[in-house]
């Protein structure tokens, strides 16, 4: 991976010019997973969670974040929360712009012990920057109401933040809990519990003010699902994307998911929907290694239906 320090483009991306899938490899002692993207001023951020297995079958989680202004140079990834097993910070849902700071939604993934999964102290979380480099410590997410007992809360990761198609000032927090949990706020201080819907994890929603619905993007067992809604609660099944895996790409061929879309269709130089999303090997995936040997992947679209990525143009 070539280093470059990012700074705002001249030009127009150019999707040609982008060398392959996957942008970040992972391998047999590291694994990249669960990729949020944000475009800010001509720059790609993917923040992400790094995975490392040391000896002792210690598995470690950090967040990470690498950078780009044309898609096809990376710079090299910084690690910026605590190695800690028995708080494992992983799984970033999205940056959003709230009053004068970004907001990062995040999770607790902790591994104290040999086990493949986070025990029952897994949480939701959030980190605030003022310029997207240095991030404040994180702050729990009572999603469940100020009145709930941290103990009582229940395991949950996966938290992503979106506005309120009707509401200015109302923001959702959607996380995994026995399907997609969704919590509303107006101040990102106090929450109030809503409802879940069935959904996998990793949930990523966007808005759709034209058809005025909700997009869902979500991880089901394989692939990056796709479901609308006019209320979040009933919701239509589109299907499910899997891209090149099933073809050509042995890199995700044990498992394709944490699908994370950007609009950026009115972004000058972009144009397009981007996706990023993580492929696992069968190997990887069959032996827990680094979760899957994970690698960072993206695509485009212009309609969310058909999507493009190196070597492959939608038809």
């Amino acid at each position: 991976m070539t280093q470059e320090k990012a700074k705002p483009p001249n030009t127009a991306i150019d999707w040609d010019a982008i060398p392959h899938s996957v942008f970040l490899w992972g391998n047999r002692h590291i694994g990249h997973r669960d990729p949020a993207g944000h475009y800010h001023e001509g720059v790609f951020r993917v923040f992400y969670g790094q995975v490392r297995r040391e000896p002792g079958r210690r598995v470690y989680y950090q967040l990470a974040v690498t950078k780009s202004t044309d898609l096809v140079t990376w710079t090299e990834p910084q690690l910026f929360t605590p190695r800690d097993l028995n708080l494992n910070y992983s799984s970033p849902g999205n940056v959003i712009r709230y009053g004068d700071q970004w907001l990062l939604g995040t999770q607790t993934y902790p591994r104290p012990v040999d086990d493949p999964h986070a025990n029952q102290n897994a949480r939701i979380f959030k980190m605030a920057s003022e310029d997207l480099e240095h991030w404040d410590e994180p702050e729990l997410l009572r999603v469940k109401g100020p009145h709930v007992p941290v103990s009582e809360m229940g395991r949950m990761i996966d938290a992503y933040f979106f506005p309120d198609k009707d509401h200015p000032h109302k923001w959702w927090c959607g996380f995994k809990q026995n399907g997609m949990g969704l919590s509303y706020t107006y101040d990102f201080e106090t929450w109030t519990y809503y409802d879940k819907v069935v959904a996998g994890e990793n949930v990523c929603v966007l808005v759709d003010r034209e058809a005025d619905e909700y997009v869902l993007i979500h991880a089901p067992r394989n692939g990056v699902g796709i479901k609308r809604s006019k209320d979040l609660l009933q919701w239509r099944d589109l299907g499910i994307w899997t891209l090149g895996q099933s073809k050509d790409w042995p890199w995700a061929r044990g498992r394709l998911s944490a699908g994370h879309v950007l609009d950026l269709r009115a972004e000058p130089g972009v144009g397009k929907y981007v996706m990023f999303y993580h492929g696992s090997t069968e190997e990887g995936v069959r032996e827990q290694e680094t979760h899957g040997e994970s690698s960072l992947a993206l695509a485009w679209s212009d309609d969310l239906i058909h999507w493009s990525w190196p070597g492959r143009r939608a038809g």
